[in-house]
């Protein structure tokens, strides 16, 4: 059977039955999309009423700009705590932060490690040790001042003990 049609567009040799079958595949390739699509539709739509519910387009607006606002206010606020946090560090780096305590007994005939060394070191190791001496007749204090975790004047062991506490040391 030989279509005009076909014959005027210079395809009179090809197949009806294959033409049909190929445009039967289109046409449910069509319908699948057309599902997909739908299916799509329907979850937009979903999500859009959920979004706008019990709202109009001013109450909505609004709602928009003051999410606008607090944003622009939590920046704000973000920006503070960086600077503030800033000035924490810095305060916190000529801190004493580090502690290191000995008891001890002076003296042979003294007891209750009534004696103290006292090392307090910031986060770079300056700081001073405080020697406390309890005796019989009074109690002397001394201090001594630390530079990067050393000492110029001679430190006793007990002196040294607190020291090296306070550096992690010992």
């Amino acid at each position: 059977m030989e279509s005009r049609f076909l014959s005027s567009m210079g395809l009179r040799n090809i197949d009806l039955g294959l033409i049909t079958f190929i445009l039967i595949i289109v046409l449910l390739i069509a319908v699948i999309l057309v599902a997909v699509l739908w299916g799509q539709l329907c979850k937009l739509k979903r999500r859009y009423n959920k979004f706008c519910a019990g709202k109009n387009a001013r109450s909505l607006e609004k709602e928009i700009g003051l999410m606008f606002e607090e944003n622009a206010r939590i920046r704000e606020l973000g920006e503070k705590n960086k600077k503030d946090i800033r000035v924490i560090f810095h305060t916190l780096e000529s801190t004493y932060q580090k502690a290191g305590l000995v008891r001890y007994d002076a003296f042979a005939q003294m007891g209750g490690k009534l004696s103290f060394s006292l090392a307090l070191l910031n986060e770079k190791d300056n700081g001073f040790i405080i020697n406390s001496v309890h005796g019989t007749d009074g109690c002397y204090t001394y201090s001594k001042e630390i530079i990067d975790g050393q000492c110029e004047i001679a430190l006793g062991k007990e002196e040294q003990e607190a020291l090296n506490k306070a550096m992690d040391r010992g």
